[in-house]
């Protein structure tokens, strides 16, 4: 297998291992459980760094037309829900479980696949990954020690975005918007619905009561986590313009398995010997989706 560019790669692996335990920190450690304020402030911060960097030439980002962003608006849709559900279900579960019920993201993309673009049939390596990863989830809240059917139920909404998201990327068909672009609509209409929902949701008067407002850990871990999602975002740009979209999977794979492996080290993580089975052979379910897309292009 060639690794193309391994600078790219392991500078898109320290960002996504990094990002995720900075939100995990804030949701969880500092319980900072207001998703329209936390993701409104990433998105702004994101939104604000693309334009910023667009103007003094860093990225490509050319002048986005009206057309161009309406089109693309359904795929904003389905990014504003994978961000603000997937808060809701980190702030109250493990990184190694998030990541378990993540996975199962790739049965709802096949199952859109199948039934709304008519996809050829799979082959049977790939059903029995999607079927692995697909049972895992399934199992995983019967033997979760910590089990809140109000986290699932978000844990469900983040999947389904995740899979929907991914299934309208590969077919949405349009010249004029780059993965930059794209981006760049996807944190600005985010931005404008959650300022519009903060105050409806209460969480802009319960923000004014918690308790690490004015603490210096809490300032820092925002604008770390800000600034560390608009990096990934960069890193997986020029990683996807680097490497194939299979060896651009591998990393990703990686990626999540050093942030699973490393978490119970920077946080308190509650499993059982049947969870750390559903962690397990979820994971194996993604090595042999991986195997299997491979072997389809061969």
């Amino acid at each position: 297998m060639q690794w193309g560019r391994p600078a790219a790669a392991l500078a898109f692996s320290v960002l996504f291992v990094g990002s995720c335990f900075t939100n995990k920190f804030v949701l969880s450690v500092l319980k900072f459980t207001f998703p329209t304020l936390f993701q409104g402030w990433q998105t702004f911060v994101g939104a604000l760094l693309l334009l910023l960097c667009g103007k003094l030439g860093w990225v490509e980002m050319s002048r986005i037309t009206r057309s161009a962003a309406l089109s693309w608006l359904p795929g904003s849709l389905m990014f504003l829900g994978n961000i603000y559900a997937g808060s809701r279900a980190l702030s109250h579960m493990d990184v190694p479980l998030f990541f378990t019920v993540q996975n199962s993201s790739h049965a709802v993309s096949c199952l859109i696949q199948r039934v709304v673009h008519r996809e050829q049939k799979m082959s049977w390596t790939k059903l029995f990954s999607l079927l692995i990863m697909l049972m895992s989830a399934l199992n995983l809240p019967l033997y979760d020690p910590g089990f809140d059917q109000t986290t699932y139920m978000w844990a469900v909404g983040h999947l389904s975005c995740v899979g929907a998201y991914r299934v309208f990327r590969i077919h949405f068909k349009s010249n004029h918007l780059s993965d930059i672009e794209q981006q760049c609509i996807n944190y600005m209409f985010s931005v404008l619905l959650l300022a519009m929902a903060a105050h409806p949701t209460g969480d802009l008067l319960g923000a004014l009561e918690f308790p690490f407002l004015h603490s210096y850990t809490f300032h820092w871990g925002c604008c770390a986590s800000a600034l560390l999602g608009f990096l990934l975002l960069l890193a997986t740009v020029q990683l996807n313009s680097s490497l194939s979209t299979e060896h651009c999977r591998v990393w990703v794979l990686l990626s999540k398995a050093v942030a699973v492996s490393l978490s119970p080290l920077v946080f308190h993580v509650g499993v059982n010997a049947p969870s750390l089975l559903c962690v397990f052979f979820s994971h194996v379910g993604e090595v042999l989706l991986v195997f299997s897309e491979r072997e389809a292009k061969v």
